[in-house]
C-alpha cells in the first residue's frame, strides 16, 4: 500500500451564492501526491438548468448559452465522487463550495455528502488563524506569499484551484511553486537531469537539529496544527 498523501485543491462556480436555488456550473480540481503536482486535473462544466444571475457572470464570464451543451451534474457525479474519495480536499472558503457540492449530492438517489467521501480543510479558516485582523481572501493571500496570479482577470474554477495550490503550500511549508518536475530530466547535462553519485563518496555530514531549534520546529506545527483543526498531515502520517 502506498504512503502518498493526495491531495486535491478544488474550487467551484456557480448561478449564484444560494446552493438551495442556486446550481454548480463549473468544477476544477488540481491533485498533489506528498506536496506535489501530478497533473491529473479535473475539469467540468455543468449545464445547470436554469439561468446565471448576471452579477455571476459578472464574476466569472460563464453564459448561459456556454453552457447549452454541457453535461448535467448527475452525468458526471460519479467520476466527480471517485476522483474525490479519500482524498484531503483543500478549498478556500470551504462552506461555500462544500454547501453547493452537497446541494447537488442531494439531487441524486445516494444522497451522498461531501464529507462521506473526503476530509476537507478550509485555507480561510487558516489564513484568518494565521493572519488575523487581515484580508485573507484568495488574492489578498497571493500578494501575502507572493504567489502570481496576474493571469487571473476573472474567476474561474480551474484556475483558481491552481493558484490555491500554490498558496496553500506557501502557507503550510514555504513552498512557493508548483511548478515542479516530478520525473525529471533523464538526459545527462540537462537542468533537473538525474546524476548517481559516485559509490566510493566521502559520506554525507549529518547535522542535527538543536534543542532550541526543535523547540521551535514544533511551536510551528502547532500552530499549523491549530490553524487546521489539527488536520495536519503530517502528524496524521506520523500518527
Amino acid at each position: 500500500m502506498s504512503d502518498l498523501i493526495r491531495q486535491v485543491v478544488l474550487d467551484t462556480e456557480t448561478t449564484g451564492l444560494d446552493p438551495k436555488n442556486h446550481r454548480i456550473i463549473e468544477i476544477g480540481c488540481v491533485e498533489m501526491m506528498d506536496r506535489r503536482l501530478t497533473g491529473n486535473d479535473y475539469h467540468q462544466y455543468i449545464q445547470p438548468d436554469r439561468l446565471i444571475e448576471e452579477a455571476a457572470i459578472e464574476v466569472h464570464g460563464i453564459t448561459n448559452e456556454f453552457l447549452e451543451n454541457k453535461p448535467h451534474f448527475a452525468e458526471i457525479a460519479g467520476e466527480l465522487m471517485n476522483y474525490l474519495k479519500d482524498a484531503e480536499v483543500i478549498i478556500h472558503n470551504a462552506p461555500f463550495d462544500v454547501g453547493f457540492l452537497d446541494a447537488e449530492f442531494g439531487r441524486l438517489p445516494t444522497q451522498v455528502k461531501t464529507d462521506d467521501l473526503c476530509l476537507v480543510v478550509d485555507t480561510l479558516t487558516m489564513a484568518r488563524s494565521l493572519h488575523p485582523g487581515q484580508r485573507n481572501s484568495l488574492d489578498a493571500l497571493c500578494g501575502r506569499y507572493d504567489v502570481n496570479n496576474a493571469h487571473r482577470t476573472k474567476h474561474g474554477a480551474l484556475l483558481d484551484a491552481q493558484i490555491l495550490a500554490d498558496v496553500y503550500l506557501a502557507m503550510t511549508g514555504g513552498q512557493k511553486s508548483l511548478s515542479l518536475d516530478m520525473a525529471g530530466d533523464m538526459d545527462g547535462g540537462k537542468a533537473g537531469a538525474i546524476r548517481r553519485l559516485p559509490s566510493d563518496r566521502p559520506p554525507l555530514p549529518v547535522i542535527q537539529a538543536t534543542v532550541d531549534e526543535l523547540a521551535i520546529h514544533e511551536q510551528r506545527l502547532d500552530a499549523i496544527d491549530k490553524a487546521s483543526n489539527e488536520q495536519t498531515v503530517w502528524r496524521r502520517a506520523a500518527g
